[in-house]
């Protein structure tokens, strides 16, 4: 496979990864009214499908923050890093095939929330809330979406693969 090639076919799960994150929540925007439950997936309290949203960013950090300063941080900063992200995955031959797909992976889970702090007014959508069992005191994690659940699963398998992988850098 071609070096160009092996650069670029990556940024397909980029945009399966922002396709499946923009339909499943307009499918829940649509048809579900904000704080509503859904349901109980496994009817076992595990898994709930419940819409809320996210005028923040991760865990709802900067919840607290101006209004007049939330467009900076949570609009022109992220587009600012995935832009230089961007660039440096093109620059660089300091990644390996698997580390392309996961900075691929990355994007696309930063471009899904980007595209709905954009242009969702109401904030983002979440809408997956797992039970934690009490882990860090928490009863359930943080409700989430397919870009958060994207952006964690690829960091840690980049991470990963810097830790302990080899690979040919391409």
């Amino acid at each position: 496979m071609r070096e160009k090639t092996k650069k670029i076919l990556p940024f397909s799960l980029t945009a399966f990864i922002i396709l499946a994150d923009q339909i499943s929540k307009m499918w829940i925007a649509r048809n579900y009214p904000i704080a509503s439950f859904i349901s109980d997936v496994f009817n076992n309290d595990l898994l709930w499908i419940i819409h809320v949203r996210n005028k923040a960013v991760a865990f709802s950090l900067g919840d607290n923050l101006p209004m007049s300063i939330r467009p900076a941080l949570f609009i022109v900063l992220p587009v600012i890093v995935l832009s230089a992200v961007i660039v440096y995955y093109f620059r660089s031959k300091d990644f390996t095939l698997l580390q392309r797909w996961a900075v691929a992976g990355i994007l696309g889970g930063g471009i899904g929330n980007l595209i709905d702090r954009i242009a969702r007014p109401d904030g983002v959508v979440d809408f997956i809330s797992v039970k934690f069992f009490g882990i860090f005191g928490l009863d359930r994690w943080p409700t989430f979406n397919i870009a958060d659940s994207s952006v964690v699963v690829c960091c840690i398998i980049l991470l990963l693969s810097i830790v302990f992988g080899k690979g040919e850098k391409i």
